[in-house]
């Protein structure tokens, strides 16, 4: 087991750029740390210096190991910005905490109960796809189809009124962009807690068959307390929409910048082939960006490593999907391949929750929109397209396309 690295002044900074014309790759210098060590000292915007884990192996060795904390409000936690410390519900939680809120809504992600929404799901893309159709061309797909899809979904597993989509949309974007200031995400946090805790409260009166009023339920029940409800609430109507929305645009135009790899996802006669193609391309593109944060509660060895008790670690998955000795020719995308055991979706008890629910909607968006609108195409140069850059969550601002 080697010694500790100490930082120095060549320690690079995390995060680092993608190359120029190279918008689904991971940036050129997490390869070649990738290549050089599986852990190597990084410098966060605060002028800490955690441990990047660059490898697919380490990555879930160190997701997996419960001697490390995902605990946000950690003094030695690697954050991702400025702004006073904090969680978004049980995310930035560990056990026994993150286990107890984690079970209160997790029988409303399992697969079989994410199955019977299918011909809702279904429903929804549909008439999307219908709406646009009926429409003028050229359209941006990320405002008439990729953000509308899964903010319906969410809403209607919730109970939010759609209608509100515009103030929770604009709220989570404030979020997740990169150059928000402190005081911008605390607004727009308070601002999404103020609107949701009002829809929760009205349901301890008047429930429905929804998940916000099997929270306000277990409210009742003194389960759960109104504010730990509230910031559940938050995170699943964020989480809920953002990523699904992002992967949509995104996968579209990679797809349609890879036509061999779109025909054999729009042609498949077999569900198993599209499934396939969800987690190829959720391995390829990697929605979630900036890395895992962690903290080690224990000197613990990581790939020959002594990380000590108390030093940081950031995990982008990123780089450890493109990682060779897990998926052989990793820069190419090929939707055939077997990527099911990707982190996308993380590892271990943090696992991404709602992963069922995101695979079927992806899984109808992909064997329908190709299918329906066979003539898709960008509207735009490719270099015109603006990519999020700037944001936690990468994707597209907008996708022109016409048929």
């Amino acid at each position: 087991m080697t010694s500790t690295t100490e930082p120095s002044a060549e320690t690079p900074e995390y995060p680092m750029p993608r190359a120029q014309g190279c918008p689904f790759d991971p940036p050129p210098e997490l390869r070649t740390l990738q290549e050089e060590a599986p852990l190597t000292r990084v410098r966060l915007w605060d002028g800490s210096t955690p441990w990047l884990v660059t490898r697919y192996a380490e990555q879930r060795a160190v997701l997996g190991d419960a001697r490390v904390s995902a605990d946000m409000t950690r003094p030695d936690y690697p954050r991702q910005a400025p702004g006073k410390a904090g969680s978004l519900s049980f995310i930035g939680m560990d056990d026994p905490e993150h286990a107890r809120l984690r079970r209160m809504v997790s029988a409303e992600f399992t697969v079989k109960r994410v199955a019977a929404m299918r011909p809702a799901v279904q429903k929804i893309i549909d008439d999307a796809i219908d709406d646009m159709l009926a429409g003028p061309t050229p359209v941006d797909l990320v405002e008439a189809f990729a953000l509308p899809v899964p903010s319906l979904v969410i809403c209607d597993l919730l109970d939010v009124p759609y209608a509100d989509h515009e103030f929770f949309q604009s709220n989570s974007r404030t979020l997740i962009n990169r150059n928000s200031t402190p005081e911008q995400r605390a607004a727009a946090i308070e601002r999404l807690g103020g609107y949701l805790h009002t829809l929760v409260t009205a349901k301890i009166d008047d429930p429905g068959d929804d998940l916000l009023s099997r929270l306000a339920a277990r409210i009742t029940k003194g389960e759960l307390t109104t504010p730990e409800a509230t910031s559940m609430a938050v995170l699943l109507l964020i989480a809920g929409h953002e990523t699904t929305a992002n992967m949509i645009a995104l996968s579209t135009l990679a797809l349609l910048r890879n036509p061999d790899q779109l025909a054999l996802v729009r042609d498949a006669d077999d569900p198993k082939v599209v499934a396939g193609a969800v987690d190829e391309l959720l391995r390829y593109l990697n929605i979630t960006h900036g890395g895992r944060r962690r903290v080690a509660m224990a000197d613990i060895e990581v790939g020959g490593q002594t990380v000590q008790a108390g030093e940081g670690l950031v995990l982008p998955n990123e780089i450890a999907n493109r990682d060779a000795e897990a998926f052989p020719d990793p820069d190419r995308l090929d939707v055939l391949r077997e990527a099911r055991h990707h982190v996308a979706f993380g590892f271990g008890g943090h696992q991404c929750l709602g992963q069922s629910l995101a695979r079927l909607e992806l899984q109808a968006v992909y064997s329908t929109l190709y299918r329906r609108i066979p003539g898709l195409r960008l509207a735009v140069d490719f270099d015109e397209v603006p990519f999020k850059h700037d944001g936690f969550v990468y994707g597209v601002y907008e996708l022109p396309v016409a048929w």
